[in-house]
């Protein structure tokens, strides 16, 4: 870099836009290869230029394979540290970790030559099923937005664009590249769109990563109205908008919408159609221009100047460890926890020698190193006390043995006490697909109810990337929740067994006492093209608080080992601006953290609303008889609604309540406040029951409930499902799907049944469309559009395509 003081400044990305020609911007607007962006090039006399840079992979650790053209994590990637999934990270409840989190994996990505880091994900867990859970943060939008915001700041606090995803209504993997989620304007507004809102308002991330579905009927990545009327002109997002990997609907109307990079690279499969839509005016060159000038303004700020510094492996896997205790939940526990080092202890379950510590797809990290309870467990026993073993269940299948249940059993009888790890194997839960139950395995259930009835206490440590079913739960003496905690988690988990950290963690996310009492379990996974948010707002706590059914274990509950007092709870200020304060007192001997939770009521309120919403948290370390007073604001948004007739956010004047918490069942105190308000809210209709009928949700919708997309005729979205209907088609997928899984087996040459099963049902659910933008260059859209129409029985079409291919091609200079 010169050190000349009079050299001339580096020219703004309008001015580099400005200098190229037509086919060299439209070239910028999709990506090279896999994994980078496509450099300028340089001007006469070799100046101008600026280079590509990198993007990776890393909600909870970077999968960086630069030299690798590949995207679903089949190919070796390089080691980084696996930190807990935001499973985990959500149940932190803590911003200032997230914050470190993002920091390290901001260091780690500079070190690897990273830019980009594509993550967190923040989408809301609608339903506990939804295969990509492990990814997501939580199921209220306040929470998981201040979070993912934590961590956007913490990644590029290192100089490192971080990459908010998947923008928007990605709430479930099935057929997730072609399924219309139909939502309601207000629930959009109120549920779905807000955590983006808030990480877009208070952490100015560099990107936004938009989803692979439809959004009422239009595609996340042609949607004018998420890529530029929300996220740009209402929240003032000034950063580039790329598509998730094969996302591109159709690259015309997404420039035209404001989708400024399709990721990853086609091999130029979309630059004819721009270029001639330029060419006849259905797109303006100044469209183009926006784009290519976001696309240049990243290569800009994305540049790693100097040495690259040392990744401090060693440092991040003591702070994943440390993070795996903070995010671990402690369910039940009659005074087994924490457990001394000394006497027999069992240890019981595959998974403490083969740990379930991330999830299967895209996020997949190849860990520095990898932490296994057993060791962990007899290297904090020492000599003080036995550690005995018995598999119990085999870990890739989770099924046992009559031979392994026995020996469990008498493992366990003999012992003081059995730490049972037990949890989801692999092949359960990945991107790519969701679970059809939320039970555990079969023989996991049995070997933990059989080993209840013995007289040794059992403590059940679990290993999953979203909630299960816990009828269990009372008849053992402890049940810790570790969900998937990363390349550490087996060692923040024995942290917390024998009291070296205490049990961090608060529900993200309810845990129902049976899915099937959930009114979104009515429509989910939905049809193959459509799924309809009947239930409104009530997912999660918000249907659980209103319905009066209750949760197994409720939103934010967790025990701890020690004990707290809250005190002087009070709520001050004027009209919205409020500030909910309390002091919080460690009454134990132990050092121990709580979460302050503050929900908003309305008890009268012109449109139907929640029992009540979390609108502010704090969580708050403290130690042995140590106290602090905790301030949680709360503003106007606090108090709003979304008012469709309006189109904004309006306070109804009248009586709110600021409930003070420690879960969404506990409240402390509730501190009755009267606000004055001008607003007018548009007085609507609530459904009868928490599932909209027909009529109610087209009321809901305004307009009525939209009818699925036939099969056909065939388009580019449709499905190698639907083509298995023609004898051809059948054919067509089977070579595709075989080819597909011969590739996943060449790049990656022992594959998981979860990596199995995620490249079967992406191929079998993913539109045609998806054959020309990842299928390198094997296919193109003139290609595929004669074969559909030959397979939709179109024969004189598909032939005057033929010609007209042919044609044009002989007119070619």
């Amino acid at each position: 870099m010169s050190t000349d003081a009079t050299a001339a400044p580096s020219p703004s990305a309008e001015a580099v836009v400005a200098a190229l020609d037509l086919p060299t911007k439209v070239r910028l607007l999709s990506g090279r290869g896999f994994w980078a962006l496509e450099p300028v090039p340089a001007g006469p006399g070799g100046s101008g230029g600026i280079d590509g840079i990198v993007v990776a992979d890393g909600p909870h650790g970077l999968r960086c394979q630069v030299t690798a053209a590949d995207h679903l994590g089949l190919a070796p990637a390089q080691p980084a540290t696996c930190f807990p999934t935001a499973a985990a990270l959500g149940s932190t409840w803590d911003v200032e970790l997230l914050e470190e989190v993002g920091a390290a994996i901001g260091d780690e990505a500079r070190a690897l030559g990273v830019s980009v880091v594509l993550g967190p994900g923040l989408n809301l867990k609608r339903h506990p099923a939804g295969g990509r859970s492990f990814e997501y943060l939580s199921e209220d939008p306040l929470l998981g937005g201040r979070l993912a915001a934590a961590m956007v700041r913490g990644i590029q606090a290192r100089g490192v664009g971080a990459s908010v995803k998947h923008y928007a209504v990605n709430n479930q993997e099935s057929h997730r590249l072609v399924v219309d989620a139909v939502v309601d304007e207000r629930t959009l507004r109120e549920l779905y769109l807000r955590g983006f809102e808030i990480v877009v308002t208070e952490s100015d991330p560099w990107t936004v990563m938009c989803s692979y579905n439809r959004v009422n009927g239009t595609y996340a990545s042609d949607h004018t109205e998420l890529l530029t009327t929300i996220l740009r002109d209402e929240w003032g997002f000034g950063g580039l908008v790329m598509s998730d990997w094969g996302a591109t609907n159709d690259r015309v109307a997404g420039v035209r919408a404001g989708l400024d990079l399709e990721m990853p690279g086609s091999e130029g499969a979309f630059d004819g159609e721009v270029l001639a839509a330029v060419a006849d005016g259905s797109l303006l060159e100044a469209d183009v221009d926006r784009c290519a000038t976001r696309v240049v303004e990243l290569l800009q700020r994305g540049r790693l100047d100097g040495a690259r510094p040392d990744p401090q492996h060693e440092q991040h896997h003591a702070l994943a460890r440390r993070a795996a205790a903070e995010g671990s939940v402690l369910l039940v526990n009659d005074g087994v926890l924490p457990l001394a080092a000394e006497g027999t202890i069992a240890v019981i379950g595959g998974f403490a020698t083969h740990p379930r510590h991330q999830g299967a797809g895209s996020s997949q990290v190849n860990p520095t190193r990898l932490d296994r309870a057993l060791d962990t467990i007899r290297e904090r026993v020492g000599g003080a006390g036995t550690v005995t073993f018995a598999e119990g269940y085999d870990a890739r299948t989770g099924r046992s043995t009559p031979r392994q249940f026995a020996e469990a059993l008498a493992t366990a009888r003999a012992a003081d006490v059995a730490v049972v790890f037990a949890g989801l194997p692999a092949a359960w839960e990945s991107e790519g697909f969701d679970r059809t139950t939320l039970d555990l395995p079969d023989d996991h259930v049995r070997l933990i109810e059989a080993l209840a009835a013995t007289s040794t206490p059992v403590v059940v440590v679990l290993s999953n990337g979203g909630v299960v079913h816990l009828p269990w739960a009372e008849r053992v003496e402890a049940v810790l929740e570790c969900w998937l905690g990363g390349q550490a988690g087996a060692g923040g988990a024995t942290d917390v067994l024998f009291g070296d950290a205490e049990p961090g963690g608060r529900l993200a996310e309810s845990i129902p006492v049976h899915v099937a009492q959930l009114p979104a379990d009515r429509n989910f996974p939905g049809q193959p093209r459509q799924v309809e948010y009947r239930e409104g707002p009530h997912v999660g706590y918000r249907f659980h608080d209103t319905a009066g059914v209750p949760a197994r274990f409720a939103f934010g509950a967790g025990l701890s080992y020690t004990t707290f007092e809250w005190t002087d709870v009070e709520v001050t200020g004027d009209g919205t601006d409020r500030t909910a304060r309390v002091t919080v007192t460690n009454t134990g001997d132990r050092a121990g953290s709580d979460v302050v939770q503050v929900y908003v009521r309305d008890p009268e309120s012109a449109v139907h609303r929640p029992h009540q919403e979390l609108q502010g948290f704090a969580k708050v370390h403290l130690g042995p008889g140590e106290r602090a007073t905790v301030e949680v604001p709360l503003d106007r948004r606090s108090f709003a609604v979304w008012d469709v007739a309006a189109h904004d956010w309006l306070v109804e004047a009248g009586r709110f309540e600021v409930v003070v918490a420690r879960s969404s069942v506990d409240p402390v105190q509730v501190v009755p406040i009267e606000v004055a308000s001008d607003d007018v809210v548009t007085p609507v209709p609530a459904p009868v029951d928490l599932v909209a009928t027909d009529e109610e949700f087209a009321a809901l919708l305004g307009r009525p409930v939209p009818t699925p997309k036939a099969v056909r005729p065939f388009d580019r979205n449709s499905t190698l499902e639907d083509l298995e209907s023609t004898v051809v088609g059948r054919l067509l997928s089977s070579v595709v799907v075989r080819e597909g899984a011969k590739r996943a087996a060449q790049e990656f040459p022992d594959p998981d049944d979860a990596t199995i099963e995620m490249v079967r049902s992406s191929l079998k659910e993913g539109p045609v469309r998806m054959l020309v933008l990842m299928g390198g260059g094997i296919l193109d859209f003139a290609q595929a559009d004669v074969l559909l129409k030959a397979l939709d029985g179109r024969w004189t079409s598909a032939a005057r395509s033929v010609l007209a291919g042919l044609a044009a091609r002989l007119r070619r200079p």
